[in-house]
């Protein structure tokens, strides 16, 4: 393995940051599990940040919801354990469809120390086996952004059924139709028992075991990972599968774990490879040479910076992110080449004070700071779209690029005085 960046120092910042609470993963997951529920246990904020980020439609009954907590529980003058209780077994007699029940934590129930663990065992027992009750935290005291998911499938590993089969287990939440772009690269390599972590309904949830390997799809899942080791499952290390050369890299990893040649696996990806080469080439017309700041959100930005820097051609300034994880991150800064500085957690102020000094083409950042920075005349890019986006494997790979290039398009209209329009006769 090649050095790239794994020796470059990293500035460690522990001061005010920007980012969105672990409640928001609630989005993607409760799409991605058909038969779950959500029930954030909170604050009448909690639920209008649910709200606003979903983009919720009058008409539409989601499947996640906010238990309120009120001035009387925050004061302790209520039983919350009792409220809660009645809460559920009301939510349970009127959506009959749930299989599955997670009791999410917020800032207000940790603040009070409400204990959704325990509250999650005695629900549990109390509806076996139709619902299963699980917990996790999403407060943004404890998780940022896309540690919600992290904390989600890692409450969900010690449920999970033991097995000695032989297993490939993919672990992230990904769209569906890219989860099944998956299963089919799979399959024609060779590898037909194919599980996913979460699956979209509960009575398809994965069984574990010594024999069990697993490949992460998202590079935020340090929890999840360190849950499925302790369940004896082996670890797949490879680059998160975006772009082509991520994808490459991650199916090729995945083969070798199972005994599969390389070249039958040429044989399998070299048209969609080639395919995806071709499209990422014409996209990456606007980013050659262009240069990137990446702001800390969602643990993504190591494995982002490796495909703008490898196959766009992008310089890339600094790489931001949460948290640094030795293990999930190696392979991706193996592969990066010495240059961008890297940058653990966030001190807000000093990070801008980075960005206006190196004035990059574009800065990927959250959309609190998106705006102020494009008032200034920097072009940014929300961190957020390249989580709610189908991005992954070969067939999104020109898509992930055109994320990158169309605000660097836009600016270069708009500096150039904007398309003409014609009026209508």
């Amino acid at each position: 393995m090649t050095r790239g960046c794994l020796d470059t120092p990293v500035i460690k910042e522990r001061g005010q940051h920007e980012v969105f609470c672990g409640l928001t993963s609630i989005i993607w997951l409760h799409r991605k599990m058909q038969d779950a529920f959500f029930l954030v246990v909170g604050s009448r904020t909690c639920a209008h940040l649910l709200q606003s980020a979903a983009g919720v439609m009058i008409f539409a009954e989601p499947r996640f919801g906010t238990a309120i907590l009120e001035e009387k529980d925050l004061a302790g003058m209520a039983d919350a354990n009792a409220e809660l209780d009645r809460e559920v077994a009301l939510l349970l007699q009127r959506r009959p469809d749930i299989r599955q029940l997670f009791l999410v934590g917020s800032c207000p129930s940790e603040v009070i120390k409400l204990d959704l663990a325990r509250a999650a065992e005695r629900l549990s027992e109390q509806f076996a086996p139709h619902v299963r009750v699980l917990n996790f935290s999403g407060s943004g005291i404890e998780t940022t952004f896309t540690q919600g998911e992290d904390t989600c499938l890692a409450s969900m590993v010690p449920a999970l059924p033991a097995s000695d089969a032989q297993q490939l287990l993919l672990v992230g939440a990904l769209p569906d139709v890219v989860e099944d772009q998956a299963r089919a690269l799979l399959a024609q390599i060779g590898i037909e028992t194919v599980h996913c972590l979460p699956a979209q309904r509960a009575d398809a949830t994965p069984s574990i075991g010594p024999n069990t390997k697993y490949a992460l799809t998202q590079p935020f899942l340090g929890e999840t990972h360190a849950a499925l080791q302790r369940r004896g499952a082996r670890w797949i290390e490879a680059p998160t599968p975006l772009g082509v050369e991520g994808t490459t890299l991650w199916l090729m990893a995945i083969a070798d774990a199972f005994g599969i040649s390389r070249a039958k696996v040429e044989a399998v990806i070299a048209a969609p490879r080639a395919r995806a080469q071709a499209a990422v080439a014409r996209v990456a017309e606007t980013l050659q040479g262009k240069s990137a700041f990446f702001m800390p959100d969602s643990q993504m930005e190591p494995a982002l910076a490796r495909f703008l820097q490898r196959e766009c051609g992008m310089d890339i300034v600094e790489i931001g992110t949460p948290y640094l994880h030795a293990e999930l991150h190696r392979p991706e800064l193996a592969l990066l080449a010495a240059g961008p500085r890297l940058a653990e957690g966030q001190d807000v102020e000093r990070q801008l004070d980075r960005v206006r000094a190196a004035r990059p083409d574009i800065t990927i950042c959250g959309l609190g700071l998106a705006n102020p920075l494009e008032a200034e005349g920097l072009t940014t890019k929300w961190a957020i779209e390249l989580v709610f986006t189908p991005v992954h494997l070969f067939e999104q790979a020109a898509d992930l690029a055109g994320l990158f290039a169309r605000p660097i398009r836009r600016k270069q209209i708009l500096a150039q005085g904007g398309p003409r329009m014609e009026a209508a006769e």
